[in-house]
């Protein structure tokens, strides 16, 4: 009976068709047709089965051949029903937990990069291209994607890439494992006890120089090079593979809203990261290894590193959980059925083989690549709107590793809510900004010349919200012996011997900070019931002797402005985030169609040679040029203690605006290109969507010759 019902749909879809039934003949006839119709259906009932018809699908004349055939196709079909990983929605399904999981580690690792820099004594140049490193191997490899698209199994790749970006997550956090004890300057660790730190009690300056941190502290660096490598070499196939997959077997109907939410957790990946590592970087990085009571410090204190490696070894189960499924999707699957799809969902159709790239060889497809690079370059317009998206991106990517740590040493935060509000507010905002931008351009149907006016308007209001930021802010507080006069040995601790690696910042009652107790002449202080210094006192470089001071850095004093200036900054990137969707519909529309790929390809590739490369570097590499002071350790340069905070906010935020005017230069020349060409590009009047196109569409094989020679 099951059988029966399965087939009777095929039964009713393959009745004959009215104009194929002969009309009622005389009874005097019916037998002489009756044989004639035998003897055809006998000569012709097994080569109309294997004809292939002009519309691909076999042609079905004998009636119970043709019932045969829907019962193994209904059963087939019936079979394929059970599988979840024969259905795109599935996959989009599994891509997007993918895809969050990728972005996640690369949110997280912007947002504990300033952790990771204090914690090993890095320059912020060093972590700027720790940042970037991973767009190194993305970089080298993402040319090769264009090439084998659909030539491999693209499911098994992407859950390959995936698996190795795994790898490289758990590989972040192994300088954790191999390192000893976090150390810092004045941990109770010798017989001292309460005298620690204190003038007359110092210890001496290789104290702190252990031979289990020297043995280790070279192979940091290069581990955390290498799991940023991997990380961006196992992105490789991931969104790539991930969008033509969907593209190839979605419905039209369907496959925008698809790309779409693929879209959406590219930003909210890197949301979430923050976040994360907003809650994770509560923990002290050694809860692991000491009891509650043996932690001393707390977030507010300079000398605070979070757990940062936790976040790692979370993110690596989430990637790995996401990667199975990829080893169960079959190389090609059944079409989605739509509402305007001609295609049957039970048979299985490869992709449409109409890439002109499809049929070359690597080597041809490398002597081509070039050739098409600069033809795609050659067009003005795409060409000056690449060079502004690459300036949004390269403002992105140092904002994105950098502004937790400005806003923590800005407004004296902490790196947990500095992530919060970088996770929670800026890029929700972005979000926000991304959707709003391309349903405006749906909602007024907008052209080229509208969607380059558009981006003119809002990138000139981002720069109008982006300088009032440069005014929002305080010089750094008062330094002994740093800022803002730089001096050393003063005669009131010139008995003292302090460490000049020493960093415990204290608060005198003088309201002038110093570096460590043993710096303010400071000779006994108070203890509460768990052991931490509540107030030092009988400090000899303060009020001549008389003066105390408290634990804890005295601050900036612009607590005060951090409102309006988190304010600015989501305004900010809502506004400049509006420009994505109308810039990428000006990329795609003012390429010849054959080049489309290859455009958004070139746009990719130098959005991370030009932009995500030299960003966070060049970001970095500003930010040390404002360091006042700079740590040491057992002789050699560490991360800075202080900086000229007048000098960090112009030069960090003026290299911000530098770019917007960057973006708005090239905005307003692709106004000048447009006008000059005075609507040529335009389509034809009643066409519905405005569009532009340009450039004459070849064929396939026209394309395809054209590469091979």
């Amino acid at each position: 009976m099951g059988l029966w019902y399965l087939l009777q749909p095929n039964r009713s879809r393959t009745a004959s068709p009215s104009f194929l039934v002969p009309p009622a003949a005389p009874p005097s006839c019916r037998w002489i047709g009756f044989r004639l119709q035998q003897r055809s259906r006998t000569r012709t009932s097994a080569a109309a089965l294997l004809k292939p018809s002009q519309f691909g699908t076999p042609v079905r004349t004998g009636r119970r051949e043709g019932m045969v055939a829907d019962s193994m196709n209904a059963a087939g079909s019936a079979g394929r029903r059970w599988s979840p990983f024969r259905s795109i929605k599935v996959f989009v399904l599994c891509h997007s937990l993918l895809q969050l999981a990728q972005l996640l580690v690369s949110g997280y690792m912007k947002s504990s990069i300033s952790t990771i820099e204090r914690r090993y004594g890095l320059s912020s140049q060093k972590s700027g291209i720790l940042a970037a490193f991973n767009e190194v191997g993305n970089t080298v490899l993402i040319v090769f994607v264009s090439f084998f698209g659909s030539r491999v199994h693209r499911p098994r790749y992407i859950g390959g890439g995936a698996l190795l970006a795994c790898l490289a997550s758990l590989l972040m956090a192994v300088p954790h494992f191999l390192s000893g004890e976090y150390t810092y300057t004045d941990k109770i660790t010798t017989s001292s006890g309460n005298k620690s730190g204190l003038c007359f009690s110092s210890l001496p300056s290789n104290q702190t120089c252990q031979k289990e941190d020297s043995d280790t502290q070279w192979a940091v660096y290069p581990l955390l090079l290498l799991g940023q490598l991997l990380l961006g070499i196992g992105a490789v196939p991931i969104q790539p593979f991930g969008i033509s997959y969907i593209d190839d077997y979605a419905s039209r109907r369907n496959s925008p809203l698809y790309l779409g939410i693929l879209l959406a957790m590219t930003s909210i990946g890197p949301a979430i990261g923050f976040v994360t590592g907003s809650f994770l970087l509560r923990f002290y990085v050694d809860f692991d290894k000491l009891s509650r009571d043996e932690i001393k410090l707390d977030q507010k204190d300079l000398r605070w590193v979070g757990a940062w490696w936790l976040g790692f070894l979370v993110a690596s189960s989430f990637l790995f959980l996401t990667a199975l499924p990829y080893l169960f999707f079959p190389r090609e699957m059944p079409k989605e059925n739509g509402a305007d799809d001609q295609e049957s969902g039970t048979d299985i159709v490869p992709p449409p083989k109409t890439d002109p790239m499809r049929d070359l060889t690597l080597l041809q497809f490398l002597k081509s690549f070039p050739r098409i690079a600069l033809r795609t370059l050659s067009g003005p317009i795409y060409l000056l709107v690449v060079l502004a998206l690459v300036n949004m991106a390269a403002l992105v990517s140092g904002l994105g590793t950098f502004m937790p740590k400005f806003i923590e040493k800005q407004f004296s935060q902490t790196i947990p809510f500095s992530n919060m509000m970088i996770g929670g507010i800026g890029m929700p905002l972005a979000v926000l900004g991304v959707v709003l931008g391309g349903a405006l351009m749906r909602r007024f149907n907008m052209s080229v010349g509208g969607a380059s006016k558009l981006c003119t308007v809002a990138i000139l209001l981002c720069l109008i919200s982006a300088l009032p930021m440069l005014f929002i802010g305080c010089s750094t507080q008062k330094v002994a012996e740093v800022y803002p006069v730089r001096y050393s040995s003063p005669q009131c601790r010139a008995d003292c011997g302090c460490r000049p690696d020493a960093f415990n910042p204290i608060c005198g009652s003088n309201n002038e900070e110093y570096r460590s107790p043993c710096h303010a002449g400071c000779l006994a202080k108070d203890m509460d019931a768990s052991n931490k210094p509540t107030n030092f006192t009988d400090c000899r470089c303060i009020s001549n002797g008389s003066g105390s001071a408290r634990p804890g850095t005295c601050g900036s004093g612009c607590s005060h402005l951090l409102l309006p200036f988190i304010v600015l900054m989501g305004i900010t990137s809502f506004i400049i985030s509006f420009t994505q969707t109308p810039s990428y519909v000006m990329v795609l529309r003012t390429v010849p169609p054959e080049d489309k790929s290859f455009a958004v390809g070139v746009q990719y590739m130098l959005f991370r040679v030009l932009a995500f490369l030299p960003g966070p570097v060049l970001y970095g590499s500003v930010i040390d040029t404002t360091c006042i002071l700079w740590g040491e350790k057992c002789g050699q340069k560490t991360s800075c203690l202080y900086y000229n905070l007048d000098n960090f906010r112009q030069r960090f935020l003026g290299l911000m605006v530098v770019f917007v005017c960057g973006a708005l230069l090239c905005f307003l020349l692709t106004m000048v290109v447009l006008r000059r060409r005075g609507g040529a590009s335009q389509l034809p009047p009643g066409t519905k969507a405005r569009y532009e196109m340009v450039g004459e569409q070849k064929t396939p094989e026209k394309e395809q010759a054209s590469l091979k020679t």
